[in-house]
């Protein structure tokens, strides 16, 4: 039998390392945790130290009997789960589910980054002990979210309905995408006007666009009375190149992807969600088949903060570059590592694991989503080892009497990295033909002033990408935690996702407001990114879990305890309308289900009849006179529209006022604590009356 015994987390992995070990060497899984809290309680023993109490996850018994006869027939056994705290943690439970402690068996961990055969070789040859620092870590965390989740969702399930959950990076989570709503809810447009001026040269016939600058510093036009009268004093006016400066800019490539970095751009360039990316990027880290080289792992590890590239891949990456493109594509700068200070680096960047195997060399061999993604990482690994792109710039101030107007152009010189990356909005240089030829004192010919009126506009609705990003530059959350928090409150139906888009719903902003007026501290996000660098320094061995926990807890059981007794005095009984069930003939009364409220007849069981519930808010519709209710889109994002639909088409994203503008007589709608008209000509606002 076999000398050694690897344990792996996913079965995935086990056919190509056992290729790379060969004989002497058994290669199993333990198919992800072994162990774990219990779910039927909070299985934390606040007592006494808060000391965990785990259990053998159901379903894993019969394969925890099978790792124990494997464990016997081995001498060696090396845990090889993945290179993170997770993966570490898993190890350890494995150590104590197989009770390798009381074994006479030589127990080795070892871990890699990427599954090729040299990696692997290096990890056996190189094993270590169990590094209880990062298992600690991934202690304090499950603790931390075990203790916020158990003590405040039976609060959720009182005051709201039964299933909701209060995650600790979830909940702050969703406080960002309702803070967001708030502030575009509360945005009020602000009119503005651009002056661009189209203009002939005597070098080409194709016209090219000048933009108004003002005088000697630059002038906003803030409304139609201020535009009037620059075009008055335009009317005679001549436009002449007073200045032109050249000079170069350089665009420089980008370094390899991190987790999230990762996810934004998949996001971008490829429409895929960020549970999606991972579920592609665990693929290709495991491995897949490929003609004529059999299952092969395609990149590094996918969940990482560093943009940090091993010395050989960084070789082996400027060679490719080097015959492929030619020395001149070759970066001469070495310096890529991240300048946050948070980062982990306990791997490398996402990269392919031979730079070698270009996108085209394994098309035929993957499904196309695959294939996207890897050619994503692969073309964005080879670009970081490349040179950056120079471009020519011209820069023209021409003189308009009084006024000055500006244009610019750019040429691409070399295009280094861009060969190989490039942005989907990379600026267009189609000008720069025409303005490269012009020289101080020519007089260029109007074809037409071209004025437009225009609005600020509110800050966009967080995306998934944004959202990541978001999450990451405040310090929230780690790479493994970015996709699976989303999914959650998306999955809770606390937020829906509509072309890309990111909107709360009812259910989520009942959740956050309880969340916010009292569990303040657990979804303040300063408050999390301190708790997570806390988690990193539990890693580094300098801070103990246990004491970061004991520091937690009273905090949150004091706020529990206040929340409990203020929500005693909360009816939570169901509020009965004046709506008579058709069937039975009694009121019904409002319930709150997986999209928020609906009615419901109390006679159930026997009565099951329901409808949907649209709340009036005392304003007549606009259009027909009836009353407007809050609705809901099929996602569960609310709206405002009348209630003799589909007759009557009113909707508004914003909650219509009473009050009608004392300028115009239109509608007005609230914003924030502002009353605005939505008649676009008149954009009259007033402050909002005090209830």
């Amino acid at each position: 039998m076999a000398g050694s015994l690897v344990i792996v987390e996913s079965p995935a992995k086990v056919k190509t390392i056992k290729k790379y070990l060969g004989t002497g060497y058994e290669v199993t899984a333990s198919n992800g945790h072994v162990r774990d809290l219990p779910k039927s309680t909070m299985g934390i023993d606040v007592e006494h130290d808060f000391e965990p109490k785990y259990i053998t996850i159901r379903g894993k018994g019969e394969l925890l009997a099978k790792l124990k006869k494997d464990v016997k027939k081995a001498d060696k056994i090396y845990l090889a789960t993945d290179p993170d705290r997770e993966g570490e943690a898993i190890s350890w439970h494995l150590s104590k589910a197989l009770k390798l402690d009381d074994t006479d068996k030589k127990v080795y961990r070892i871990s890699f980054n990427e599954i090729t055969k040299n990696a692997i070789k290096d990890a056996i040859k190189h094993p270590r002990q169990l590094d209880m620092n990062l298992v600690d870590a991934q202690q304090a965390r499950r603790v931390l979210d075990r203790m916020v989740g158990y003590s405040i969702s039976p609060l959720l399930w009182a005051k709201v309905k039964r299933g909701l959950s209060a995650g600790r990076v979830q909940s702050v989570a969703l406080r960002m995408i309702c803070d967001r709503e708030a502030q575009i809810d509360a945005f009020i447009p602000e009119e503005y006007w651009s002056l661009e001026a189209e203009l002939l040269t005597e070098y080409s016939k194709k016209s090219v666009n000048a933009k108004f600058y003002g005088t000697n510093t630059k002038l906003a036009i803030n409304n139609k009375e201020e535009m009037d009268k620059i075009l008055e004093a335009l009317k005679d006016a001549k436009y002449v190149a007073s200045e032109i400066n050249e000079g170069e800019r350089v665009k420089k490539a980008p370094i390899p992807f991190t987790t999230s970095t990762l996810q934004q751009e998949a996001s971008k360039k490829l429409n895929y969600s960020t549970q999606k990316t991972m579920r592609l990027a665990q693929q290709l880290y495991e491995g897949v088949d490929i003609e004529g080289k059999g299952t092969i792992a395609l990149i590094t590890y996918l969940r990482t903060d560093s943009t940090r590239v091993a010395a050989e891949a960084d070789t082996a990456a400027r060679e490719f570059v080097g015959k492929t493109y030619g020395d001149e594509y070759v970066s001469k700068n070495t310096v890529t590592k991240n300048a946050k200070t948070n980062v982990q680096d306990a791997h490398e960047a996402i990269r392919p694991t031979d730079v070698t195997l270009t996108p085209a060399m394994v098309k035929e061999s993957l499904p196309r989503e695959l294939f996207r993604l890897y050619q994503l990482i692969w073309k964005r690994f080879v670009a970081s080892r490349m040179e950056n792109a120079k471009y020519k710039t011209t820069s023209v101030k021409l003189s308009a009497g009084e006024y000055i107007f500006t244009m610019s152009g750019s040429k691409i010189v070399f295009d280094g990295f861009m060969s190989v990356y490039t942005d989907d909005d990379e600026e267009k240089a189609s000008s720069d033909a025409v303005i490269g030829k012009l020289k101080v004192g020519d007089e260029l010919e109007l074809v037409k002033l071209i004025d437009l009126q225009h609005f600020t506009q509110p800050p966009a609705h967080y995306t998934e990408a944004s959202l990541v990003k978001a999450l990451e530059e405040q310090g929230i959350g780690r790479p493994s935690t970015y996709a699976p928090t989303i999914t959650t409150i998306m999955a809770r139906h606390y937020v829906v996702k509509e072309q890309k888009n990111l909107y709360v719903t009812e259910l989520g902003q009942i959740v956050n407001s309880m969340m916010v007026n009292y569990f303040g501290s657990i979804v303040d996000k300063e408050f999390t990114a301190n708790l997570e660098q806390l988690l990193d320094s539990v890693g580094d061995g300098k801070v103990n879990w246990k004491t970061v926990v004991s520091n937690f807890y009273p905090d949150l059981e004091s706020a529990v305890d206040q929340a409990s007794k203020e929500l005693e005095n909360v009816k939570i009984a169901d509020e009965v309308t004046d709506v008579i069930c058709e069937n039975c003939g009694r009121n019904m009364v409002i319930k709150y289900g997986p999209h928020g409220k609906f009615l419901a007849c109390p006679g159930f069981p026997e009565c099951k009849n329901t409808k949907p519930y649209f709340e009036k808010i005392g304003v007549s519709c606009p259009k027909c006179g009836g009353d407007v209710v809050i609705k809901k889109t099929k996602k569960g994002r609310i709206y405002y529209g009348c209630s003799n639909a589909p007759e009557c088409d009113f909707m508004s994203w914003n909650k219509p006022s009473s009050i009608k503008c004392p300028k115009c007589g239109s509608y007005m709608v609230e914003k924030g604590n502002k009353l605005l008209c939505m008649n676009e000509e008149c954009g009259y606002t007033e402050n909002k009356p005090k209830e």
